[in-house]
This record gives structure tokens, C-alpha cells and sequence, in this order.
């Protein structure tokens, strides 16, 4: 039986399990819309890819990641809980050698990582504006009529991209409704609104950070051959696109996930049969003191797991 490290990344978008082997080869993945329920997803992609290994990969190591990391960790017998900057730098690092900058683009946030000699020095994220994520993009493709597989493709027949206002994502919607009003193509608009989240991204989260190449880029965004294009032209320097690009921070965790427990010997995995299981998660005030913590409650099944929210630590991931 071959050993693999499960890692799983959940946003609010989007969700993704995978399985690599020792050699940190991709043995199977699995992508998943959240769609609101991270618990419900998770269960529905443990199984799928329970299916596709189909008891020839003994899990050792499980990794999670993503904004609902510390839920999902509880859900699946989490051995490594980790932000996404190391998840995703750890994954870049194994897949491009020498790799000083990362672009990343996710479901509702960007990010800018900067490594140099293996070690992240600096990064910044844009969690206040919609503009430049994957869901804006999401967003203006289905307002369009156009699947979002497509994007791309639409950006690349350009000829004359419209100027667009892209430093917010209102105003970006509302000059591409009133260059459709003017006659101008799709694709025009497209392309122009590609450069707009271009120049949003590095004036914002990339202001004041030194690019240097290599520069990867990752993230289900990066699919956008469009975009890809335009950082290319506003940066003077090819982009790495990793063959995992739109996995990568599932990757990451099961790497940390395989460097835990090859030192532990043991894993806290739950195992690929877990859409049975009953997870709720309910809260109460606590009345100790006048900060008048919520306090979140986690059960499984009937059973009350987990405790957090605190700001004293009286309550504070306690296990029950």
C-alpha cells in the first residue's frame, strides 16, 4: 500500500482536497464550490477522493489550511493547522527552485508573498476589496453570460482594451456597464478590466514590495490566461504558472502535514468516512467579565468537541 498526506485548503469560494505521495507528487485532487458550507463540502470531497485512492494509499499526515482551517481541522483529525502565505510558500518552493516572488489570487482575497533564500521576509493581503478576486471575476462572467472557463479566452481576441476604473470593485462593474452602454466589444471590456485588477493588484497589494523573478503565479485565477498577460506586460517578466497552480495551498498543507508526522509517527487522521458524521457549531455569551466574550461551541454528533472565542483563554480551544 503506498503512503500519502492529505492536505485540504477551504475557502469561501472555493474548496480543495489532495493527496500527495512521499515524493510530494500529486496522487489525486478534488475541486469543490463552498458555496456557504464549508462542513458539508469538506465531507462530500473526503468521500470523492476516498473513491479516486480507493484504499491503495494509507493517509499518514493531514494538513489544513484556508479561512475555515480551524473548523475543518476539527471535522478531519487535523495533524498541522497553518495560514495560507506558508501553505502557499512552502508548495512554491517545492515546485520552482529559487522562487522570490508569489502572486496569489484566490476566491475572496490576493496576496503578494516575497521569499528570498527559501524563507518568506514579507507578503501582504487584500481582504477589504472585492476587486481583483476570484469571485469579482466570477461575478462579472456570469453578469455577462460568459462561463468563467472562458474569460480568458475573451481577453486574448482583444485588439483595443478599454480603459476600466478597477481600484474598486463598484466602480469597476459600473464603468464596465457604462462602456457596454457605449458600444464598446466584450472583448475590449474584458481585456480592459483584466489590466484594471492588474494595476489594482500591484498598486495596492503589491506597493512598496520588490518583485524580483523567478515570480510565480497560483491560485484558480491564474487560469486566466488574460490576466496571466497582463501582470506580464506591467511587470516586464514572464510568469511561472506551477502545474498544480490552482491547488497549491491544499499542496502546502500536506507538505507540512508529511514534515509533522514523519517526526511524530502518528496522525489524528478521522479517516474518508465522515458524511455520516452530524457537526454543528452553536455559541453563548459568556458573562465572566464585561467584554462579554461569544463563545463558540463545537459538537460532533451529540458530543460537545471543542470550545473557543475567548479573549482571556478561559474558554480558549479547550477540549472537552
Amino acid at each position: 500500500m503506498k503512503v500519502g498526506y492529505l492536505g485540504v485548503d477551504v475557502g469561501s469560494v472555493s474548496t480543495n482536497l489532495v493527496v500527495i505521495n512521499e515524493e510530494g507528487q500529486l496522487l489525486a485532487s478534488e475541486y469543490l464550490r463552498t458555496n456557504g458550507k464549508p462542513i458539508q463540502t469538506v465531507q462530500e470531497g473526503l468521500y470523492l477522493v476516498g473513491q479516486k485512492i480507493d484504499r491503495e494509499v494509507e493517509i499518514k499526515g493531514v494538513g489544513t489550511t484556508g479561512s475555515a482551517r480551524y473548523l475543518i481541522s476539527l471535522i478531519i483529525g487535523a495533524d498541522v493547522v497553518k495560514n495560507e502565505i506558508t501553505a502557499h510558500a512552502v508548495a512554491a518552493n517545492s515546485a520552482v527552485e529559487g522562487v522570490q516572488t508569489i502572486i496569489e489570487i484566490g476566491g475572496q482575497d490576493s496576496k503578494i508573498i516575497i521569499l528570498r533564500d527559501g524563507v518568506v521576509t514579507d507578503f501582504a493581503m487584500n481582504t477589504v476589496c472585492a476587486a481583483g478576486t476570484g469571485s469579482f471575476l466570477d461575478q462579472q462572467a456570469s453578469r455577462l453570460c460568459i462561463p468563467i472557463e472562458d474569460f480568458g479566452a475573451y481577453a486574448m481576441k482583444s485588439k483595443n482594451p478599454v480603459r476600466i476604473a478597477g481600484r474598486c470593485a463598484v466602480f469597476a462593474e459600473s464603468d464596465m456597464i457604462h462602456k457596454q452602454q457605449l458600444g464598446y466589444n466584450t472583448e475590449d471590456i474584458i481585456a480592459g478590466l483584466c489590466e484594471a485588477l492588474t494595476r489594482n493588484y500591484l498598486n495596492n497589494v503589491g506597493k512598496g514590495k520588490e518583485i524580483l523573478a523567478p515570480v510565480v503565479f497560483q491560485g484558480g485565477v491564474a487560469a486566466n490566461q488574460g490576466l496571466v498577460n497582463a501582470f506580464e506586460r506591467e511587470l516586464g517578466m514572464k510568469l511561472i504558472i506551477p502545474k498544480d497552480y490552482g491547488v497549491m495551498g491544499a499542496i502546502g498543507a500536506a507538505m507540512l502535514a508529511q514534515n509533522i508526522t514523519r517526526k511524530t509517527k502518528k496522525t489524528a487522521f478521522k479517516g474518508f468516512a465522515i458524511q455520516d458524521i452530524e457537526f454543528k457549531t452553536t455559541s453563548f455569551e459568556c458573562k465572566g467579565c464585561a467584554n462579554a466574550c461569544e463563545v463558540l461551541q463545537f459538537y460532533e454528533n451529540e458530543n460537545l468537541v471543542a470550545r473557543w472565542g475567548d479573549r482571556c483563554g478561559k474558554w480558549e480551544m479547550q477540549t472537552v
